[in-house]
């Protein structure tokens, strides 16, 4: 019945959409990560190579940054626009989605995502001292350590990323439910 409530508009109950596909593994997110940034010091190194040689040590720092920061924005913003994900991530078969209908994020939400990782990349360390002392109960480590310091990973900007055969037969129902 059409007009009442729990009921799909061809005359049936009404069928939950599939779930949100889950967020890839901690390790996988922490290997894309790795790769990304030695992917990008390497690209930069190489750049900049010929013009270190004759600069100081400030001079060369000053240097790599700028192509870091090129490299960095176009992997996490110009890649992910693209392909759904940055070098690392491709590598290691994630996709970045934006929750919750699992689609790929506009190029103002990856913006804002990589100004967010390039603040945050910063404290990183302080998060790490501050997670190996134990807190209160002087235990001296977390019990569940990730990449991220001993924090679990909760992205503030409403994405996900998901295991890419994860992110294909959550479309795939998704496109069955519709269907159906």
């Amino acid at each position: 019945m059409p007009g009442l409530p729990g009921y799909g508009g061809r005359g049936g109950p009404a069928r939950p959409g599939p779930r949100t596909p889950p967020r890839a593994g901690e390790t996988r997110r922490c290997l894309a990560v790795a790769l990304d940034c030695y992917l990008c010091l390497l690209t930069a190194g190489l750049l900049v190579r010929p013009y270190v040689d004759t600069a100081t040590l400030p001079e060369a720092a000053g240097l790599l940054a700028g192509p870091v920061l090129v490299l960095s924005f176009v992997n996490q913003v110009v890649l992910t626009a693209c392909f759904g994900a940055g070098a690392g991530k491709l590598i290691m078969g994630i996709r970045v989605v934006s929750l919750p209908d699992a689609r790929r994020p506009g190029p103002v939400l990856l913006v804002r995502r990589w100004l967010y990782g390039l603040s945050r990349l910063p404290l990183l360390p302080w998060y790490g001292l501050r997670a190996g002392t134990g807190g209160r109960d002087g235990a001296g480590s977390s019990p569940a350590r990730t990449c991220e310091a001993g924090a679990s990973y909760t992205d503030p900007l409403g994405l996900r990323q998901v295991r890419r055969g994860d992110l294909l037969a959550h479309r795939r129902a998704a496109a069955g439910a519709r269907a159906a």
